[in-house]
């Protein structure tokens, strides 16, 4: 099974990014796990650059468009959605590549809630697909990317990343 693991920081050292890499390292012969860590290369939204979409928009929806399923994971700003990852969905909306894609979330961090619900609603209208009960938590918060690697490089979190992998794949198969 084909994932496209996207993180919605644009921050190098970002935790959520860093726990996506470490889904690489789990998924075994199984699972293909690829990140889209580059957000922050796309530019605005503009509805008059649909017709046209520059080339990072057409790398990007090419990617989702490759991918059997989609995990997204991402930090919380002021509540929200980060701005960066708002605006790759709203390049998403008009475009079919999306459309029946399956969806979970992964959150590294014991907080954000807001922003889980808030994208949970904006990607329950995105895809149809999209299963909010099937949901990895992991407490990363505050860890250095090192930190993170030691904390899933463990038996256990290990074994929690593959079922979640292995429950993603099992759902993606489903019609």
């Amino acid at each position: 099974m084909k994932f496209l693991a996207i993180s919605g920081s644009a921050r190098r050292a970002s935790t959520n990014t860093a726990m996506l890499y470490a889904f690489q390292s789990v998924a075994g012969a199984t699972h293909q796990v690829s990140v889209y860590d580059r957000l922050g290369e796309l530019p605005v939204f503009s509805p008059d650059l649909e017709q046209e979409p520059p080339p990072e928009v057409v790398a990007f929806a090419n990617a989702i468009a490759d991918a059997d399923g989609l995990i997204l994971a991402s930090p919380e700003y002021i509540r929200s959605i980060p701005g960066g990852l708002k605006n790759a969905i709203d390049w998403l909306v008009s475009r079919n590549e999306v459309i029946g894609k399956p969806i979970v979330l992964a959150h590294a961090s014991h907080r954000g809630d807001d922003m889980l619900h808030q994208l949970r609603t904006v990607l329950a209208t995105l895809s149809d697909r999209f299963n909010e009960k099937l949901f990895l938590r992991l407490h990363l918060m505050k860890l250095s990317p090192d930190e993170i690697g030691e904390q899933l490089s463990q038996p256990q979190r290990q074994d929690e990343m593959r079922r979640f992998l292995d429950a993603f794949a099992s759902y993606c198969r489903t019609p």
